[in-house]
């Protein structure tokens, strides 16, 4: 049996891990989970699950649920009990499912305390791509993705070299403005903008997956996880959602994963590989789907694209800066402080005057987030 810590419990990512979880009793057990501020969410996953630690975002929150699970529940809150949930002792997968930077430094925990990492927060990544897989490394320690896309080049991978990809190919729905002109994104809505043709996922996600700017992420991350240049990555447009990434090979070969649009197959097979278990999902009808269709992606229209190519090209801090510009921005937009298509001249001011750093510590990092967040903040006070 597989013990499970789980950060970031109450997402999308998040409860679709636990419905992995109960799907597979016997094989997995949750003993460690985080809930941000979601209290009442985490009440009813500690009374299915019977965790022995559980973190919260506000140390008055962690107070209310410790008085009523004494002696059966540790709470702990902030980035140490995200720490001490990532470094549990008990637990063999810690599944990063936290939306954000925040996930970073549990992570290299994790990593030091040699657990195995199924990764579904892309800014772990982004931010810090050089500083992880060189800890993964360091430790010894397997990164395994959870993305729909990587886990698709991961799959494809499977029994092949390093040395005979040619490039590899990440398949992009195009968010809920797909068929839009730059010109009819002016006034779109935030509801406009979370209603995603053909996954559920999160609000911060669904608006990066409508800029493109999720795909932007993936890049980079596919950069790290595949170990590959920036030129060996391309983008497809593919509405349906139904090839997940491909790999194309020098002997002209393509190898695509399929599937119907589902995160628990990707996040299933991180947490039994290298075995697969059933899973009751719908099965993808090729006959029925009849039709997949494929598209260059236009650089001019999903800008949110090129600044993430341009950025992992520079390197150094400057995939910091796009990052956290892009998070802020994102919030600004889903609070209504900012247009849709400000979100692109919020990171593309911060990637402007940013001086990136090349090789930055954690610490370089960290501050870098911080006063690129700052700044960001600061064009639309």
């Amino acid at each position: 049996m597989r013990a499970i810590s789980l950060l970031g419990a109450t997402g999308s990512i998040g409860k679709q891990t636990l419905d992995v979880i109960r799907a597979h009793r016997d094989a997995f057990r949750l003993v460690a989970f985080s809930a941000g501020r979601n209290i009442e969410q985490a009440r009813i996953i500690i009374e299915q699950f019977s965790p022995k630690v559980v973190c919260v975002a506000q140390k008055e929150d962690a107070d209310t649920l410790q008085s009523e699970y004494i002696g059966r529940v540790r709470i702990v809150s902030g980035e140490d009990g995200l720490i001490e949930v990532a470094t549990m002792q008990e637990a063999d997968i810690v599944v990063n499912a936290v939306v954000g930077s925040v996930g970073l430094v549990p992570t290299l925990k994790a990593i030091e305390a040699k657990k195995t990492i199924a990764l579904a927060n892309k800014e772990t990544l982004v931010t810090a791509g050089h500083l992880v897989m060189k800890h993964a490394a360091d430790y010894g320690v397997p990164i395994l993705p959870v993305d729909s896309e990587h886990s698709a080049i991961f799959q494809c991978l499977q029994g092949e070299q390093q040395k005979n990809i040619e490039c590899i190919i990440l398949t992009a729905s195009g968010g809920s403005f797909r068929d839009r002109t730059r010109e009819q994104l002016e006034h779109v809505t935030v509801e406009e903008a979370l209603k995603h043709p053909n996954w559920s996922m999160g609000a911060k996600i669904t608006i990066d997956s409508a800029t493109m700017m999720n795909k932007g992420l993936e890049v980079i991350e596919a950069h790290w996880l595949f170990h590959l240049p920036y030129e060996q990555i391309d983008v497809l447009l593919h509405k349906e959602s139904i090839i997940h990434s491909m790999v194309q090979f020098h002997d002209g070969s393509i190898i695509a994963q399929l599937g119907t649009p589902d995160m628990r197959v990707p996040i299933q097979y991180a947490l039994t590989y290298p075995d697969r278990f059933p899973l009751h999902i719908e099965r993808l009808n090729l006959a029925q789907v009849a039709t997949l269709h494929f598209q260059k992606v236009d650089m001019n229209r999903f800008r949110c694209l090129q600044f993430a190519y341009e950025a992992g090209n520079i390197g150094g801090t400057m995939p910091t800066v796009l990052n956290a510009a892009n998070e802020e921005a994102v919030a600004a937009f889903l609070t209504g402080q900012i247009s849709f298509l400000a979100i692109e001249q919020c990171i593309e001011q911060a990637m402007e005057r940013h001086v990136p750093i090349a090789h930055p510590d954690l610490e370089t990092i960290r501050a870098v987030d911080r006063e690129t967040r700052q700044y960001v903040k600061s064009l639309h006070m």
